[in-house]
């Protein structure tokens, strides 16, 4: 492919979607700092279409908020001195660096960072559809409500006045149809999803600057 042909979809979509866009990069984070460049990788997969890698993108964003979330709830969110960072680390990273999505999903519920609506909302769609679907590369559940049959209608390039062959598909198990409805599903999904970690993250952030504050 030509050069000039990226060039011009990317501009197209620049300038069709910035608008859009451009208010995921105007943020401040106090805790989470990390995710600056994280959030702005995602943003631009966003504006360029590319929602694929938006979703998988915001899976890990979202895996590594609620482990980051526990470890400071754990060792505070103040300073600490250069030469006990290691010492300060180092346990919390090793019990929660490891954990699984509903693993964190449930202790980030007991201790208080998220809600009982953010943990349902996190556990039920984004772990079995957004995850799984992408980051697992599972569509099953993605798919769970198509019908087993669907039919379609074959006919003949080379015979073009030849009458249509009604045959039955099952798209829940055709690759070709998987990607088709994989791809559909990422575009209407990767922003919802993407806006929803967002936020989740200066309220998760606002949880422990309240705890924390609480406690001087």
């Amino acid at each position: 492919m030509e050069k000039s042909k990226f060039e011009n979809n990317f501009v197209e979509n620049l300038n069709k979607n910035f608008p859009r866009f451009s208010k995921y990069f105007e943020f401040r984070l106090e805790v989470f700092c990390e995710f600056n460049t994280l959030i702005y990788e995602i943003n631009k997969c966003m504006i360029l279409e590319l929602d694929r890698a938006a979703i998988t993108l915001t899976n890990h964003m979202l895996e590594r908020l609620l482990k980051l979330a526990l470890i400071y709830n754990e060792v505070g969110i103040g300073p600490i001195e250069i030469d006990k960072w290691s010492e300060t680390f180092e346990e919390p990273n090793t019990n929660y660096g490891s954990i699984d999505l509903g693993n964190s999903i449930e202790r980030c519920k007991k201790n208080g960072l998220i809600t009982d609506r953010e943990k349902k909302h996190l556990f039920d769609t984004i772990r079995v559809l957004l995850r799984n679907g992408f980051s697992h590369a599972d569509p099953s559940n993605i798919l769970a409500n198509l019908p087993d049959a669907t039919i379609m209608y074959q006919g003949s390039l080379t015979n073009p006045h030849a009458e249509l062959k009604e045959v039955s598909i099952n798209q829940k198990t055709m690759p070709t149809f998987q990607a088709i409805q994989m791809g559909e599903f990422a575009k209407n999904s990767s922003h919802p999803y993407f806006d929803f970690v967002f936020n989740l993250i200066f309220r998760i952030e606002k949880r422990l600057k309240d705890k924390f504050q609480a406690t001087e």
